[in-house]
C-alpha cells in the first residue's frame, strides 16, 4: 500500500496535492493543529487527518511510522529571522532525521524558486536564505542514508482558483482608484498549482534523475509585476477591463510602503522581506530540471485565470 504523510495538506497547494494523490491511488495522512483547518481534505475518501504539532520532533517521527514516503508543503512568507528558520530550517531538520527513525526513505520538498543552496547568504531576504538553508538541511540528511530519495521543487509565484495572489490584486483595484506598485518591474514565471500538485504527484512515482534533485516549476510565460497587476484587473472586468492606473514606486518609497503594512493587523500585503526578494527575478534559471523532466506541460496563465477572476453573470 502506497502511504504518504502530507505536511501543509490543509493550504491552497496542498489541497490540491492531496486530491491528486487520491487519485492516483495513495492513502493519504495529514496532520493539523486544528481539526478544523482540515475542511479543505475531509471529503477526500483516502485522506487520515490527525491533530498533532508538527514542529514536535517525537510526534513526527511517530506519525511517520508505516508510511513510504512525506510531503512537506509548509512555509512562511512573512516573519522574523526566527520564525523563518523555525519553518524552514529547523522543521526540514527535523523531518529528516524523523524519516530516518521512521525507516522512510522518500520525501518531496516544496522550496521556492530563488533559493540557493550552494551560496544561501547570496540571497537577498530572509524567506529565500532560510528556503536555501532548508534544502541544504535536507541534502545532507539525504546523502546520510543510502538509498534515501529526495526531490526539491522550486515553483515561482503560484496562481490558482483560491490563490491569494491575482485574486487579491483584482480585489484591490475594485477598491483604489490607483494602484502605488513596489518592485514593478520584478519578472515572474507564475505556475499554475494544479501543475505543482501534479509535479509533486510525479516525483512521488520515481525513476527520475539521480537524487537528491532539483526541479524548477515555471509556467510557459515571463510577466512582470505590473503586467499581472494589470493582467488580473483585466481579467476580472475592473473599469471595463481599463483597471486602475498602476503608479510604480522608487525603492525607498516602496521600502516605506512595505514597513506601514506590516504595521496593519493581520498578514501584511508586502513586507520589506517580500519587497527584498523581489531583488531579483522569479525566473526559471535554464540550468536546472523544469516540469517537462516530469512529463508536465507548464499550463498557460491568461486562459485558466480568465476562469476564475472574470465577473459572474
Amino acid at each position: 500500500m502506497k502511504n504518504v504523510l502530507v505536511l501543509g495538506g490543509t493550504g491552497f497547494v496542498g489541497a490540491h496535492v492531496c486530491e491528486k494523490l487520491v487519485r492516483a491511488g495513495w492513502h493519504i495522512t495529514v496532520p493539523t493543529r486544528r481539526w478544523v483547518n482540515a475542511r479543505p481534505v475531509l471529503h477526500l475518501p483516502t485522506v487520515r487527518v490527525v491533530e498533532m504539532d508538527v514542529h514536535d520532533e517525537a510526534a513526527l517521527a511517530q506519525a511517520l511510522a508505516g508510511h513510504t514516503a512525506v510531503v512537506n508543503l509548509i512555509a512562511i512568507l512573512h516573519g522574523t529571522q526566527a520564525a523563518f528558520e523555525r519553518v524552514h530550517v529547523d522543521l526540514p531538520q527535523k523531518l529528516g532525521r524523523a524519516c530516518q527513525a521512521a525507516g522512510v526513505r522518500q520525501l518531496v520538498h516544496v522550496s521556492a524558486l530563488g533559493a540557493n543552496a550552494e551560496n544561501t547568504q547570496s540571497s537577498p531576504s530572509m524567506y529565500l536564505r532560510s528556503k536555501g538553508q532548508g534544502e541544504v538541511v535536507l541534502t545532507m540528511a539525504a546523502t546520510g542514508q543510502p538509498g534515501f530519495d529526495l526531490t526539491l521543487l522550486r515553483p515561482s509565484v503560484i496562481f490558482g482558483a483560491d490563490d491569494k495572489f491575482l485574486n487579491l490584486f483584482a480585489k484591490l483595484q475594485k477598491v483604489f482608484p490607483v494602484m502605488p506598485l513596489a518592485g514593478a518591474d520584478t519578472r515572474f514565471q507564475p505556475v499554475w498549482v494544479q501543475d505543482v500538485a501534479a509535479a509533486v504527484v510525479r516525483s512521488l512515482q520515481g525513476g527520475l534523475s539521480p537524487s537528491p534533485r532539483v526541479i524548477e516549476l515555471c509556467g510557459p510565460d515571463v510577466f512582470t509585476l505590473k503586467e499581472l497587476v494589470q493582467l488580473s484587473a483585466q481579467l476580472a472586468g475592473v473599469r471595463m477591463g481599463r483597471g486602475r492606473p498602476v503608479l510604480p514606486l522608487p525603492p525607498w518609497l516602496g521600502r516605506v510602503q512595505a514597513r506601514l503594512l506590516e504595521l496593519a493587523p493581520g498578514d501584511p500585503l508586502m513586507s520589506r522581506d517580500n519587497l527584498a526578494s523581489m531583488q531579483i527575478d522569479n525566473v526559471a534559471s535554464g540550468q536546472l530540471l523544469g516540469l517537462a523532466s516530469l512529463g508536465i506541460t507548464p499550463s498557460a496563465l491568461t486562459a485558466i485565470a480568465q476562469g476564475y477572476l472574470a465577473p459572474q453573470k
